[in-house]
């Protein structure tokens, strides 16, 4: 249904809508990294928030107004019946999507990182949304995973391409829709867990240092250097082994996530 008015239809329609303005999102910042007076930079973060912000909001709204499945609804690990947010969901919703979209483009800093970590979320939630009976979420999340390896095979180390912000936040924050399309979004920091690590590196690094600098005198280090691939890079891990090593992680994270579905 084009008009998205039954359930098959929204499941495709809403997570290629936000894949679609978040890659424009990023597409943006990566033109002015390239054109820009600050090559390489891109916007602020600030500058990126004040579209992402409002944006993520009217897409949370449209899917408590279209009654999307799960809309305003949260699965609690142990408890069998739904949760019933109402509109509170709305906000919290579009911190999901923006902080999963924001996660994954922290991870993207090693060849391979970001698009293995993002497959093997998405094959959990794919499996997840299986489990639900929403077929057409499944082969959504199972085409992103193509896609993603598909992408892999020229981005492993030494990589030939990269996905840039267009890439990292569009698939972050697809990611984040379809946890709350299949109404297990709470499981998102499970299932994504080395994105959910990577960001907490860096804001532990920011707060440690001013916390210390301020006791101190002097700021210090929580870590090596954040984000947290970095930390292990400068350990003495090769890119390689970071990599691998993480997306092992990733790969337990995602399938303890589905594990935790089916409690």
């Amino acid at each position: 249904n084009l008009l998205g008015r039954t359930v098959i239809g929204l499941s495709i329609l809403v997570p290629l809508g936000v894949m679609l303005v978040y890659a424009v999102i990023g597409a943006a910042d990566d033109i002015a990294g390239v054109r820009g007076r600050r090559s390489g930079e891109g916007y602020s973060a600030r500058q990126k928030l004040l579209w992402e912000v409002p944006l993520t909001l009217a897409i949370a709204v449209g899917m408590m107004v279209t009654r999307m499945q799960f809309a305003g609804q949260v699965a609690v690990p142990g408890v069998r019946r739904m949760v019933d947010l109402g509109w509170v969901w709305v906000p919290i919703a579009a911190f999901w999507i923006l902080g999963s979209a924001n996660a994954v483009n922290l991870t993207d800093g090693l060849d391979g990182l970001a698009g293995i970590i993002v497959a093997s979320a998405f094959v959990a939630y794919g499996v997840i949304a299986l489990l639900q009976g929403q077929y057409y979420l499944v082969r959504f999340c199972f085409t992103v995973v193509g896609a993603c390896f598909a992408f892999l095979w020229y981005n492993a180390h030494p990589a030939q391409m990269f996905m840039g912000d267009t890439g990292s936040l569009a698939l972050g924050a697809t990611l984040g829709t379809v946890a709350l399309m299949t109404g297990q979004w709470l499981l998102l920091p499970v299932v994504a867990l080395i994105p959910v690590a990577e960001t907490l590196s860096v804001i532990l690094q920011v707060l440690y240092f001013k916390y210390t600098r301020r006791r101190f005198g002097q700021g210090r280090r929580l870590f090596k250097m954040s984000p947290l691939h970095h930390h292990f890079e400068l350990l003495g891990w090769s890119e390689t082994q970071v990599v691998q090593r993480f997306w092992l992680v990733g790969l337990l994270a995602a399938m303890a996530g589905v594990a935790l579905a089916l409690w």
